[in-house]
């Protein structure tokens, strides 16, 4: 069965990667999937927050990554996938995933939505908070995968003056 962890990834965190290995034991397939969040002001490009993904996933052979601008709901569609994996951090999180994910069904009642909690080491990281950390010049090597943290804190961190 093929998954899909749909999110903006704007950059990816330990925690989004928890949640991606996690399911990759799950299923056969796993699509990360950069989805397009009209109301979201990014800091990376689609192309490059899929970059960056893949190099953070290198090496777990059934994940792939690619990005969509559309309703994940058509997406999985059109891609034969039957079912969301979304981590879930706290309450707060619960209430927004399960509106998404009761219109998902109501969209396509054959797609499934399955929630995973994080680990609690994760539960408060966040890709704005590793923005605003980031934004002080604040260590953030223990949030982002090592593979592209460099990457991260080049765009991220303020020009010294």
């Amino acid at each position: 069965m093929i998954a899909v962890c749909p999110g903006s990834f704007d950059p990816i965190t330990n925690g989004h990667l928890n949640i991606i290995r996690r399911t990759a034991k799950l299923f056969d397939r796993v699509v990360v999937l950069v989805s397009t969040n009209p109301s979201k002001q990014v800091s990376f490009t689609t192309d490059e927050r899929v970059d960056l993904i893949r190099r953070s996933v290198e090496g777990i052979g059934n994940i792939v990554v690619d990005s969509s601008d559309g309703l994940l709901a058509d997406y999985a569609k059109q891609h034969g996938i039957r079912a969301i994996v979304k981590g879930l951090r706290a309450v707060s999180d619960f209430e927004y995933e399960f509106q998404m994910a009761l219109a998902n069904k109501k969209i396509d009642d054959e797609l499934e939505t399955v929630f995973l909690t994080c680990s609690a080491e994760n539960m408060f990281l966040s890709s704005s908070l590793v923005k605003q950390l980031a934004s002080f010049r604040a260590d953030i090597s223990d949030f982002i995968p090592p593979a592209i943290l460099k990457d991260v804190e080049d765009r991220l961190f303020p020009a010294e003056k």
